[in-house]
């Protein structure tokens, strides 16, 4: 098995590093890809130094099988034929190919089987709030169909970057010592504020991270669930949180959620109001699961359910979920 990350300098290509390594994913080689920039960079995998070589349109893919690429959208669109012509199949981390029709959006413990269906060999891997959102529905799902979804995202820092945290922890620096603070990644200042907007606003009022939440998740559940998002920048470094009110079709008592949530794939139940147990951000960055907790009936709808999740938008948001695709496309040879 041959496998190439595109974008490794770069936050979730450090991840995919460390996801392929501690999950010993099953290859014999690992190429490493990346700008002029980056090239000739040096990174350790499995105790040997591998060396990023420079992107470019020639035949380096040749023999790869899987290529995890995490390098912005333009370059996902300008080597998407380089990458895939000799066989190759992309595990693409960019919004570049999510709602093409020929292309499946895939979260594994949700549609997997999606994954075997890509005639272009591009797979996409969904925006980070999506994933994380449609991993808690599918549970729901199972136990009756949803209508729709109200959800807020309170999302970190780090889903902007590496440099965006930097900013975050320059910020609270600048300002303990009475400096004016750096504002460069953001519209505003993020240290001590809240930023009601992710990404570029639409016509509709809605941002475009909204949105993504409101087709991805109808292409990835393969239904025609109404979702609407309101995503919010906060000041965490890493992984995000939600909160998510669901109306299903008949109404869901809080311990059949928490038994679906229980043997739901990738979730893991905290919900223990009591004792102040529930998810969060601070304790949770850098692990696998999607958290679950404070499962309540929502009082102002019968049929409606209200939850909170947490999860690491870098691992399962990004490289962990790029990583299970190829897993389960291994599964199935």
């Amino acid at each position: 098995m041959k496998i190439a990350i595109v974008g490794t300098s770069g936050a979730v290509g450090q991840e995919l590093l460390r996801v392929l390594e501690g999950r010993n994913f099953p290859l014999d080689e690992l190429l490493l890809f990346g700008s002029s920039r980056s090239a000739g960079t040096s990174y350790t995998f499995r105790g040997k130094q591998i060396e990023v070589k420079e992107l470019q349109h020639n035949d380096d893919f040749k023999g790869v099988d899987i290529a995890f690429v995490s390098a912005g959208g333009a370059t996902s669109i300008e080597f998407a034929e380089t990458i895939t012509k000799h066989g190759t199949i992309m595990i693409d981390n960019s919004s570049a190919f999510r709602m093409d029709e020929d292309v499946p959006l895939v979260v594994p413990e949700v549609n997997g089987e999606d994954a075997l269906k890509c005639p272009r060999r591009i797979i996409a891997n969904p925006n980070c709030t999506t994933t994380q959102l449609v991993v808690t529905l599918k549970a729901i799902e199972e136990c009756s169909h949803i209508k729709r979804v109200h959800v807020a995202t309170y999302q970190a820092a780090s889903g902007a970057g590496a440099a965006a945290m930097q900013e975050l922890e320059e910020q609270y620096k600048q300002l303990t010592n009475g400096e004016k603070p750096t504002v460069s990644k953001f519209a505003y200042q993020l240290a001590y504020n809240l930023i009601p907007q992710v990404d570029a606003f639409t016509d509709n009022g809605y941002t475009k991270e909204e949105l993504k939440m409101y087709n991805e998740t109808r292409k990835i559940m393969h239904t025609d669930i109404e979702v609407s998002a309101t995503c919010v920048r906060v000041p965490v470094m890493r992984a995000h949180s939600e909160v998510i009110w669901v109306e299903t079709e008949r109404p869901i008592s809080v311990e059949e959620a928490r038994e679906a949530f229980t043997n739901a794939k990738g979730i893991e139940l905290i919900d223990n109001p009591t004792n102040k147990e529930y998810p969060m951000p601070l304790g949770l960055s850098g692990t696998d699961p999607v958290y679950v907790g404070r499962i309540r009936k929502d009082i102002a709808n019968e049929n409606g359910l209200t939850f909170w999740s947490v999860s690491d938008q870098i691992r399962k948001g990004a490289a962990l979920n790029a990583v299970q695709i190829a897993e389960y496309l291994i599964g199935q040879q």
